[in-house]
Order: structure tokens, then C-alpha cells, then sequence
């Protein structure tokens, strides 16, 4: 996978998560388009998965997940797409959001093949401002249990949707 982290500032706790499904074929072409392909359909179903709540906004600068379209829960700069022998991914570096404690880490959304194939979204060195940080009551960190649990839905959802073939 394609790195795109920054160093988080001190003080703050990087969290990884993926989330991992075998496909009996290909989602999309190993291409750039493939690559760009799976980003962008993460992205629609960020939008669909939060009912009307989120809306996602994508630029040549990168992506905004936002609240009610104002807030800016999350950031992402240009997304970064990689494609080799075995895998198409899409790289999108987490550059902050409200819901970020401090930029760095990134988001890949990854097709693989070989002997199985594979459908994957890994998030790497995110620092989650609603974990509880350095020096904090574990309690404070609750709320970032609910996040984890939305975000493990949407991948949930966003693979059941790319093997459906549905969307982009």
C-alpha cells in the first residue's frame, strides 16, 4: 500500500483498522481509473451511509467529509493511486477535520489479486480527537467507539455495494 502519513504531532496516539473482504472478481479494472474508481465510490457511500447528514466534498485539493455541509469532520488531500502486478489502491492522506486530533495517517482502499482476490480499506496512523488521549480518563474515549463503529459500517456497506457492482 501506498504510504501518504505525516508524522503525528507529539502527544497523539495513532489508531490502524482494516477491514478486509475475499470478491470472486475483480470490483474494478487494475488501472488508474480502477484506483480513482475505488475511491470515489468509498466516497459516495460515506455520503449515502450518513442519511443526509454527511456530504462529501471532492476537489482537485482532495476530499471533505462534512456535517450538514458545513462542519468539516474530516480532510483528505489528493488522493494518491497505485496500481503493480497484484493490486490497484487508492491513498488518501487524512490532512485534519474536526474529528482528527492532528493531521497525519491516510485512508487506502485496495484491490487485490493472486491466488484470492480481495477487496480492503486500511486507515493508518489516524489520530482520532474522540480517543481519549495522553494523560486521559479511558472514559474520554468513548465516543470514539461509536466512530469506529460507523466507519467499520460504512466499510461494510462499501464492499457490499462494490460487489453488487452498484454505484460509479
Amino acid at each position: 500500500m501506498g504510504e501518504a502519513r505525516a508524522a503525528p504531532q507529539v502527544g497523539c496516539i495513532a489508531i490502524d483498522s482494516e477491514q478486509r473482504a475475499t470478491i470472486e472478481r475483480p470490483v474494478v479494472e487494475r488501472s488508474a481509473s480502477g484506483g480513482a474508481a475505488l475511491g470515489a465510490r468509498y466516497w459516495e457511500e460515506v455520503e449515502r451511509s450518513g442519511h443526509g447528514l454527511l456530504r462529501c466534498r471532492q476537489s482537485g485539493a482532495g476530499v471533505e467529509v462534512r456535517l450538514l455541509g458545513r462542519v468539516v469532520l474530516l480532510a483528505f488531500g489528493p488522493p494518491e493511486v497505485a496500481v503493480d502486478a497484484a493490486s490497484v489502491t487508492c491513498t488518501y492522506p487524512i490532512t485534519g477535520g474536526r474529528l482528527a486530533r492532528c493531521a497525519g495517517g491516510a485512508i487506502t482502499l485496495r484491490q487485490a489479486g493472486g491466488d484470492r482476490l480481495e477487496l480492503g480499506s486500511a486507515i493508518t496512523g489516524y489520530v482520532p480527537r474522540l480517543a481519549a488521549g495522553p494523560g486521559r480518563r479511558a472514559w474520554t474515549g468513548v465516543l470514539y467507539h461509536v466512530q469506529r463503529r460507523v466507519h467499520e459500517a460504512v466499510g461494510r456497506r462499501y464492499f457490499a455495494r462494490m460487489v453488487r457492482g452498484v454505484g460509479g
